[in-house]
């Protein structure tokens, strides 16, 4: 979402990730809207409602407790009558306020008492109840409602009219609410099956790391040469520096060189090809000027050109490893030494075991 020219991409809170066990893998899909582990308060609301009218709510359809502990004394039987008949004016009225501005649906972060049902019921309104506050603000977001606090302060412009169809569906032991074929909606759930709760971590891991991908690109659009590529051209071009200079001073050029290489080194060891004579070729090609896109095959082992094969990485996440991996060799390089702190066992000759001989162990850093 484009926010005055700032862009935002939430995928932990807007972008939801719902596991159901059972059915294939193949069944996975993304909803143009919101899905929830709910069903309707009472049997006799609608369970399907196309272009529905939504409210949210974050307060409760039922007559208010007191925080504390309350004692009311009564005297006459028509008291109690009275007390009972105050619960209910205030159910219908909080109901009426709902009704005036004539939703279809509603959905609440709190409790609906029953009396509220029926009068709901009566109207033609569907309640859900006890929606996660995380949730209501994705519904929000999608069929574009207002969250309201009271009732009363309810008008026509916090009614969400986005969505096209409000369903509940029976999948396995439980009911599911779905919002879905939403208008632009700004939030979604991502609905993953699969055979196991095994297999759907793993699915759900894997998916969590493409849309990490997919927000680095959308942030930062530049892209680098995969397979080992990038790697190998600035390990060739480290090394056309290091023959530029003299002295000790060339070797952390050559030593950083080496360290880069250990990425394509490591793709074709995966698929099995011959290390040496693969990296020598890479190597050779990009001493050729115009050839820095050339990298590893990872299925092969071959040396391929990573344009037509269409293998990219975000730059953005290729920066932040070689700053992070050269931060961490200067950390380790500022050690001198690095002292043992085993403890040894002492034999006392008797048979009876030994004493432990704990020694200190510190890093001297300069």
């Amino acid at each position: 979402m484009e926010d005055n020219g700032h862009r935002e991409i939430d995928i932990k809170r807007y972008a939801k990730v719902e596991k159901i066990p059972g059915g294939t893998m193949e069944d996975s899909k993304v909803l143009r809207g919101v899905m929830l582990n709910k069903d309707v308060t009472h049997p006799k609301m609608k369970r399907k409602i196309k272009n529905p009218r939504i409210i949210l709510l974050d307060c409760s359809l039922e007559y208010k407790k007191g925080e504390s502990q309350t004692n009311i004394e009564i005297s006459k039987e028509t008291d109690f009558a009275k007390i009972l008949e105050l619960e209910e004016q205030y159910i219908q009225q909080i109901c009426e306020d709902v009704i005036r501005v004539k939703p279809d649906l509603i959905f609440t972060e709190k409790g609906v008492s029953d009396l509220a049902q029926h009068f709901l019921v009566k109207a033609g309104i569907t309640a859900i109840r006890r929606v996660r506050k995380s949730d209501n603000n994705r519904i929000a977001r999608a069929v574009g409602a207002t969250v309201v606090n009271r009732t009363d302060e309810l008008k026509e412009d916090d009614v969400g009219t986005q969505c096209g169809l409000f369903e509940i569906q029976n999948i396995g032991d439980e009911y599911f609410t779905f919002l879905t074929e939403c208008q632009n909606p700004k939030a979604c759930t991502i609905l993953l099956r699969g055979a196991s709760k095994d297999i759907l971590a793993e699915v759900e891991r894997n998916l969590q790391d493409a849309m990490n991908v997919a927000r680095n690109v959308m942030v930062d659009p530049r892209l680098v040469p995969g397979g080992g590529a990038g790697e190998m051209a600035l390990a060739q071009a480290l090394n056309e520096k290091a023959k530029l200079i003299t002295g000790v001073s060339q070797w952390p050029y050559r030593a950083v060189s080496r360290a880069l290489e250990i990425v394509p080194r490591t793709l074709i060891q995966n698929c099995g090809a011959n290390t040496i004579r693969t990296i020598t070729a890479l190597r050779a090609k990009h001493v050729s000027a115009g050839n820095t896109s050339w990298g590893i095959d990872g299925e092969t082992g071959t040396i391929v050109d990573m344009n037509d094969f269409g293998i990219w990485e975000p730059f953005s996440v290729k920066a932040q490893t070689y700053k992070t991996a050269i931060e961490t060799a200067i950390l380790l390089l500022r050690i001198d030494d690095i002292v043992s702190g085993t403890k040894k066992q002492i034999d006392n000759g008797s048979g009876g075991g030994g004493e432990a001989a704990p020694q200190t162990s510190a890093p001297d850093a300069e």
